[in-house]
């Protein structure tokens, strides 16, 4: 992949979420006041990248547990949808745009992650049909607007890794965890149940359709809050369940674990806040995908 363009446009503004400013800044606003604090200050979360008008309310008890008054860099790891890749890239640009105001790319960290031989870059045409890293960049521009053009962002976009390049990703990163002023992102919805994706898993135990989605993406979650890499990928390779940001999720569960091997008498928690359904899904002709947010700290 070519490294070309300089601003990368709000692509999915209009349709995924409004292109109007004040509005979306209104709806944030109203979102956040609405969650609750819970975990923080963040070192990381987990948030779903779906639009907002399905999980956007989800999402903000992730971002409601973030503190911008240390925040100097936010790296956010997205799964690739549209391309296929066996590793992970950074953008080209130097600036992304939403609808609230630019963000503005770290250009010295992508050197010190392109040194390490492991990234590739994305094109600006994949770049701008991805949306699982836009659809977080106006919940940054809203959490972090008291300290607007005194933070950078990392986008990462994270192909289809092996369990192998997980750890080599999760130990590359696990270094910039113990920056107190790095902030991690990172983008996934849950199930994604029917037909149309090819996924029709069904517990008759657990009750309706709808409860057997969520006991199994909560069964997925609690794995993920023990921050237990081997038994997350197990799980997968078990139930198969459609997660779409399991790589991303992985890479940052591979950074934890290297961290907490190297590092004596840090405290480090990881909890689920918030899960939803956009639809309760009652017979095998219907779909639905789930949302989940959690947030990471340590200390």
């Amino acid at each position: 992949m070519s490294r070309n363009g300089r601003i990368r446009r709000a692509s999915h503004a209009g349709s995924w979420y409004t292109d109007s400013g004040s509005d979306l800044n209104a709806q944030l606003d109203g979102w956040l006041r609405r969650a609750s604090e819970s975990l923080k200050p963040a070192k990381a979360i987990i948030a779903p990248h779906a639009g907002y008008s399905f999980c956007g309310a989800c999402g903000a008890y992730a971002y409601r547990q973030v503190d911008p008054n240390h925040v100097k860099r936010v790296f956010i790891l997205g799964p690739s949808h549209h391309v296929r890749m066996t590793n992970c890239a950074l953008t080209g640009t130097n600036t992304y745009e939403t609808p609230l105001y630019n963000l503005t790319i770290d250009k010295g960290i992508c050197s010190e992650l392109y040194s390490t031989g492991a990234f590739d870059t994305m094109s600006l045409s994949t770049d701008e049909a991805e949306h699982s890293i836009e659809m977080h960049l106006p919940y940054i521009a809203k959490v972090m607007e008291s300290r607007r053009g005194q933070f950078t962002i990392i986008p990462i976009l994270v192909g289809s890794l092996s369990t192998h390049n997980e750890a080599k990703y999760g130990q590359i990163l696990s270094g910039y965890f113990k920056d107190p002023e790095n902030l991690f992102v990172v983008s996934s919805d849950f199930c994604h149940w029917g037909k149309r994706f090819g996924y029709t898993h069904y517990d008759r135990s657990c009750g309706k359709i709808w409860q057997s989605i969520e006991s199994l993406d909560k069964m997925g979650m609690n794995i993920i809050e023990q921050m237990n890499p081997p038994a997350f990928s197990e799980y997968l390779k078990t139930f198969q369940n459609t997660i779409c940001g399991r790589h991303p999720i992985s890479v940052l569960l591979n950074a934890i674990d290297h961290l907490r091997s190297t590092s004596n008498g840090i405290r480090m928690e990881l909890k689920f806040l918030k899960y939803a359904q956009s639809s309760h899904c009652e017979t095998s002709s219907d779909s639905s995908v789930s949302y989940a947010s959690a947030s990471f700290v340590m200390n």
